[in-house]
């Protein structure tokens, strides 16, 4: 029998647990641990409330839960209630599947000023995550920055944007639903330090901005290069550049109250204000022959009181695992970082990929796992854990009790939204007992 850990409930860990199920059969058992009482991570608080679709997929990791061979531990801090190095003495391996929730520091003068905060922490705060419930942001400005040109400055871009009405359907939380409603934001502006062939945006993204009731993407046509270049790009990249170019040729919807400006070749540099946040200093660039952005000395303000960086993601470190400061993530070698003890996932590689690139990640551990390990190895495993938290007086929830928790929050949810999320673990907690 081996005995596997895997540290967080994400799709990563959810696919090296189906993994690990497919390889070894029933000669196998995973303990997926998770600090919350809820799984599904970045299913749950990263991808869009609006985008209710792609949150299917945890329909998927439900089946995995519910087998006889893999359990939830949820509630249960790697660090504080259970060390690394002890659950490598209890489990053939250990896989840290803890994604990159911590957001990349923005480096520039006045980056940590009151209104500046980083993409996880307001993705977080719409989506009811307990640790940025109380995040508070200052919509009461008319204007509103996003630093990046990838899908989540898209996603907080629309979500800024949006109307009441089209936020049926969606599962964003009554908190920042109710602050959305009283915003008087009437322009957010996209800010990208190269142009629009650089984008990391996808075109299905990129489209829903174009189809917004109260809100005119605006796009600068000089900004592009000429159209026989579009040839050269990707076919998902020319897609969202056409996009682009269609926003740019547009018409109609400048009588809209609401204008998403992309601001291409465009490097934000500082960000002013008196205490707070209230306009961004930016330095128009120029592409070197290598594709890089490059300062011109060019500088202008675009008033923010609101500014959102989404320039991407770190992992957190954990006490005992060798990390890479660099990248942010966890040291590794395709996945080993020491023995018994693997990462996945964005803590493996980092910020990239969709949810589908975790799936062949941990197959590939689950493979590494077989390869370096025996069958048998005499380990304690589960029982070995359960006597650990047990000895702690650690309060375990299970997949079972995640259900309870669900079907309390399905009951609570508005008229046409699938859920009302309880936004603390203490509520979380409350509802086991209710």
């Amino acid at each position: 029998m081996r005995h596997v850990a895997v540290i967080g409930s994400g799709p990563a860990g959810y696919y090296t647990a189906e993994a690990c199920q497919k390889l070894f059969g029933d000669q196998v058992r995973v303990d997926i641990i998770d600090r919350m009482p809820v799984p599904y991570g970045l299913i749950r608080t990263g991808v869009a409330p609006d985008h209710q679709s792609i949150k299917g997929v945890s329909r998927r990791y439900e089946a995995v839960a519910l087998s006889d061979n893999v359990r939830f531990v949820g509630k249960v801090t790697v660090g504080q209630d259970v060390t690394i190095d002890e659950l490598r003495g209890l489990y053939d391996a250990v896989v840290l599947a803890t994604g990159a929730p911590h957001d990349k520091p923005l480096g520039i003068p006045g980056g940590d000023l009151p209104g500046v905060i980083g993409s996880a922490a307001f993705v977080g705060w719409y989506n009811g995550h307990p640790d940025f419930a109380d995040l508070d942001p200052p919509l009461g400005g008319p204007g509103a920055v996003v630093i990046g040109n990838g899908n989540v400055a898209l996603d907080v871009a629309r979500i800024l944007a949006k109307t009441q009405h089209e936020f049926e359907g969606s599962d964003i939380v009554g908190h920042a639903l109710a602050a959305l409603e009283k915003a008087r934001i009437t322009t957010v502006t996209i800010l990208g330090r190269r142009g629009p062939h650089q984008i990391a945006m996808t075109p299905k993204e990129l489209g829903e901005l174009g189809e917004l009731e109260r809100a005119a993407p605006l796009v600068e046509a000089a900004d592009f290069p000429p159209l026989e270049a579009d040839a050269l790009l990707e076919p998902g990249q020319r897609k969202s550049v056409t996009h682009l170019r269609t926003f740019a040729g547009r018409t109609e919807g400048a009588d809209k109250p609401v204008r998403i400006v992309f601001d291409f070749f465009a490097m934000p540099v500082r960000i002013e204000g008196p205490g707070h946040a209230s306009q961004v200093i930016v330095e128009r660039t120029a592409l070197s022959a290598e594709g890089s952005a490059q300062g011109t000395g060019e500088t202008y303000a675009i008033p923010a009181s609101l500014v959102v960086s989404c320039i991407g993601y770190r992992t957190p470190p954990i006490e005992g695992v060798p990390y890479d400061e660099k990248l942010g993530r966890f040291a590794n070698d395709e996945g080993r970082v020491l023995p018994g003890l693997y990462a996945v996932g964005w803590a493996r590689r980092g910020p990239t990929g969709t949810i589908g690139t975790n799936r062949p990640d941990g197959f590939a551990i689950a493979d590494k796992i077989a390869a370096d390990s025996v069958g048998d190895s005499g380990k304690a495993g589960r029982p070995g854990l359960d006597a650990l938290l047990a000895e702690r007086r650690v309060d375990v929830v299970t997949f079972r009790d995640w259900q309870k928790i669900e079907a309390a929050e399905n009951a609570a949810a508005r008229a046409g939204s699938p859920r009302e999320k309880f936004t603390s673990i203490e509520a979380m907690v409350a509802a086991l007992k209710s």
